[in-house]
């Protein structure tokens, strides 16, 4: 899969068009919307190339999804410096298509400092990613019934721990685990590897606020969209190694659901941490 990981990173590559102004595409696929993650990916590479200090690195971000990406036309990118301090720089990016705004997100950026070090630790005696099928290799079984989707080259190799989404309908859970990573090898610009673990935090976390009530993604009358969603970057890692992403539905109500999200290394450091509150309708066909 390093062709289709080689076209995501060009993907998120964005193109320069003027100071604080980057313009950004999305993939040639069947899709209904452009892909949370993309745009998040994408506003997070606007920031970032802002940054002039390579030091800093990013350690949190927070975003709101405002209207759906129109997947056929180009996404401008609009970065407002809003500081750069001694220690931290902090941008706000704003996505627009058809003279809109999508989607906004800001972000702060930080060196690495010495200091005490404390973290949650990370789930024991999970099975190790390699002896787990692919997502390929799991949902096999329903390829007929995801047709293209089945079919598309899948960039982030995503490995769940806990049974396939759509085997689990009937059986309510809290929780879901899936190893995770880049599915090849990436350089070695670490605003590529924070970019490429923010597109991916949006894959399946969402659909932990569905899984007390034993439904999925395709269960009949599901309406599901993220609505913002923030992280926390707590230590260097690299994305293109397996990372345990451990998912835990925290509230739903209102037609809206919450899910948190703790990302490790295999080593147990624990790299990044997420949550992502989203649109959860049941029922409306």
């Amino acid at each position: 899969m390093q062709a289709a990981l080689d076209d995501l990173v060009r993907l998120l590559a964005l193109e320069p068009i003027e100071v604080n102004i980057f313009r950004g595409r999305s993939p040639d696929e069947s899709r209904q919307r452009v892909f949370g993650g993309q745009v998040a990916g994408q506003a997070l590479v606007a920031a970032a190339r802002t940054v002039d200090d390579t030091v800093r690195l990013v350690h949190s971000l927070h975003a709101y999804f405002l209207r759906p990406g129109d997947p056929a036309v180009p996404i401008l990118y609009e970065v407002d410096r809003l500081r750069d301090g001694r220690s931290f720089s902090t941008r706000r990016v704003v996505a627009i298509q058809h003279g809109r705004a999508i989607f906004n997100l800001q972000a702060s950026f930080h060196g690495l400092e010495d200091g005490p070090d404390h973290q949650l630790p990370m789930p024991q005696g999970l099975p190790d990613p390699d002896t787990l099928p692919d997502w390929h290799e799991r949902m096999e079984p329903y390829r007929d019934q995801l047709g293209e989707m089945y079919e598309r080259a899948r960039p982030i190799d995503v490995r769940h721990v806990d049974g396939d989404p759509l085997s689990r309908k009937g059986a309510p859970s809290d929780s879901q685990r899936v190893w995770l990573r880049a599915d090849g090898t990436l350089p070695e610009d670490p605003v590529v590897h924070a970019c490429l673990v923010t597109y991916a935090s949006d894959m399946t976390l969402l659909d932990t606020t569905v899984l007390p009530f034993g439904l999925a993604w395709d269960s009949p009358g599901m309406q599901m969209a993220s609505l913002d969603h923030a992280m926390w970057f707590h230590r260097p890692f690299r994305a293109d190694e397996s990372l345990l992403y451990d998912q835990r539905a925290i509230s739903t109500s209102s037609a809206r659901g919450l899910a948190g999200g703790a990302l490790f290394y295999r080593d147990g450091r624990l790299v990044v941490s997420v949550v992502q509150e989203g649109l959860a309708r049941v029922g409306r066909p």
